[in-house]
């Protein structure tokens, strides 16, 4: 069981990395492990004690690298094993952690794996699959991920003259997790990586691999064990390593992912990002509030990873239709802003118009929960996006370094870029990157290094019990932690108006504030009233309670 003190991942500040859009570092055009190894003094100066590297394995890539045709190899065009090491090395030497994606759901068509049990129904390869002879009759409600670009859950195979299954594209069989020599391949493939010194994984469509599979369950009446096989081996092989979940399901459905601590450490906090972005389009915390409210409590060692979003769609399929009305009116208004019926495929500057304020504003709501904050490779500068790419790729734009030729992310010509700059608009390259913004201490990427040192220097985020606070005007969001007779009060004014608001302190007297982002004390509070600017944020500490 997990030790009820702290653990590294719940004090982690993460960074997603998609290896190939980052950094270049042989200038073909494609980032790689010797340009991402180049920047991670950057990402360390940043304050990121985790980087989550997404799927860099040898792959035909139709899906972002998602269909994995070799579990053990490192795709060429972003490096070699070498290289990665060398990465990995770098990162321990700044006192950054790495964990890596494991995509166990489903290969590569390609994959040897289905190569041979497409071509031999005697193999053992031939159970690593789900086959049929006749494409069953699919349960109700059941679909693919990807409505709209691949619509049956069963694909003809005219070499194995049978039907495959699959929920994600017709290129990706799904593996037959109910056989124990597929569950043991999941296991080499954690021993593997583990033995190069990695701190765990993000665990790739957490529920599908336990869901029933058309005509096999990984286990009817054990669903979840697998996913407890997996954890008890990570930690027999890493002590203390975590495995963080994809579990995008209602609140009461993702608890039982957690199991007592000991299937996934974390899991990805998707509905919070929807209840967000309500409370930006309607500036009225209770729809925050709401979202808080509906999050089962995690065991003691495990936590929510708190996002504004992802590298996928920002999907709210599970939230009324109401709420996603009014996202998409506000954020996302035209249908190439959308995704698949249900999600926005848009970067976080863009949607909130590139005003700096409220940027900030989503960010330290982001860092001043419970639970781990997660941060998206550009986001920390208020990258752009690229509306003319296709599907998710939309927001896979490459890093913007500086000023210079191809945002200094290679020196490669223009035309042998992996995907073009961002080159035009408020958000291009030449407004928009790291160089200049290192040199302004009021820029954004200032302003989240501010947030990452404050946080990594306030153990009562993670010692602390999270107390719901209000305020008398709605548009207000108030929340604190409470430990030995400190308060840490965080306030955010969701609104492009200023406010004068009466604080509910639910009990508790504070006597004196200091406000931790500016450093100055503070005793516009002690009376429980309190002065915001529009889109402002406070950080309060008090060191003195009384009740």
């Amino acid at each position: 069981m997990p030790n009820r003190s702290s653990s590294w991942y719940e004090e982690a500040v993460i960074y997603s990395v998609d290896v190939e859009k980052f950094a270049d570092g042989n200038d073909d055009g494609i980032g790689d492990f010797i340009g991402l190894t180049e920047k991670v003094p950057y990402l360390s100066e940043l304050g990121i004690t985790c980087i989550w590297l997404l799927p860099f394995y040898r792959s035909p890539d139709r899906d972002n690298g998602y269909d994995v045709s070799d579990f053990y190899s490192i795709n060429p065009k972003v490096g070699t094993l070498d290289d990665f090491l060398t990465f990995l090395h770098s990162a321990g030497e700044h006192g950054i952690r790495v964990i890596v994606d494991l995509v166990v759901n489903h290969t590569s068509d390609q994959h040897p794996w289905f190569q041979a049990a497409r071509r031999d129904d005697e193999t053992r390869y031939r159970g690593y699959y789900v086959w049929s002879a006749d494409p069953p009759p699919v349960a109700p409600g059941a679909k693919s991920i990807f409505p709209g670009e691949a619509e049956s859950l069963w694909t003809y195979d005219q070499v194995a003259r049978a039907y495959y299954f699959h929920s994600f594209y017709e290129f990706q069989p799904e593996l037959n997790a109910a056989n124990p020599q597929v569950r043991e391949e999941m296991l080499r493939i954690v021993d593997y990586w583990t033995a190069f010194g990695i701190s765990g994984f993000r665990l790739d469509a957490a529920p599908l691999i336990i869901a029933d599979k058309g005509l096999e369950h990984a286990n009817p009446r054990d669903p979840h064990g697998i996913l407890r096989q997996i954890g008890s081996y990570l930690q027999s092989r890493r002590p203390g390593g975590v495995l963080v979940g994809e579990v995008n399901l209602p609140p009461e459905a993702s608890d039982a992912f957690f199991g007592e601590g000991e299937q996934l450490q974390l899991l990805l906090n998707f509905m919070l990002a929807c209840y967000l972005f309500a409370g930006f389009a309607r500036e009225d915390a209770s729809s925050i509030n709401h979202g808080l409210s509906l999050l089962p409590e995690p065991p003691p060692g495990c936590g929510w990873v708190n996002f504004l979003r992802n590298l996928d769609e920002l999907d709210f399929s599970r939230v009324s239709a109401e709420l996603k009305k009014n996202v998409f009116d506000a954020f996302a208004p035209k249908e190439e802003m959308q995704a698949f019926g249900r999600g926005i495929r848009r970067r976080v500057a863009p949607m909130l118009s590139g005003d700096q304020r409220r940027i900030e504003l989503a960010f330290s709501i982001i860092f001043s929960l419970s639970g781990p904050p997660l941060i998206v490779y550009g986001d920390e500068i208020g990258i752009g996006e690229d509306l003319s790419q296709s599907g998710r790729n939309t927001v896979r734009v490459p890093m913007q370094w500086s000023a210079e030729k191809n945002a200094g992310f290679s020196g490669a010509n223009a035309g042998k870029l992996c995907q073009p700059i961002v080159a035009d608009g408020p958000f291009s390259f030449k407004r928009v990157n790291v160089a200049d913004q290192s040199k302004d201490p009021d820029s954004l990427l200032n302003g989240i290094r501010r947030f990452i040192s404050l946080r990594r220097n306030q153990p009562i985020f993670t010692k602390g019990r999270m107390v719901r606070l209000s305020a008398a005007d709605p548009a207000v969001l108030v929340h604190g932690f409470e430990d030995a007779g400190a308060l840490l009060l965080l306030v955010h004014n969701l609104a492009g108006r200023p406010i004068e608001t009466e604080i509910n302190f639910a009990g508790m007297q504070p006597r004196r504030f200091r406000d931790l982002i500016g450093d100055v004390e503070y005793e516009g509070i002690t009376q429980t009233r309190l002065e915001l600017e529009p889109y402002a944020y406070h950080w309060f500490i008090s060191e003195g309670n009384g009740s």
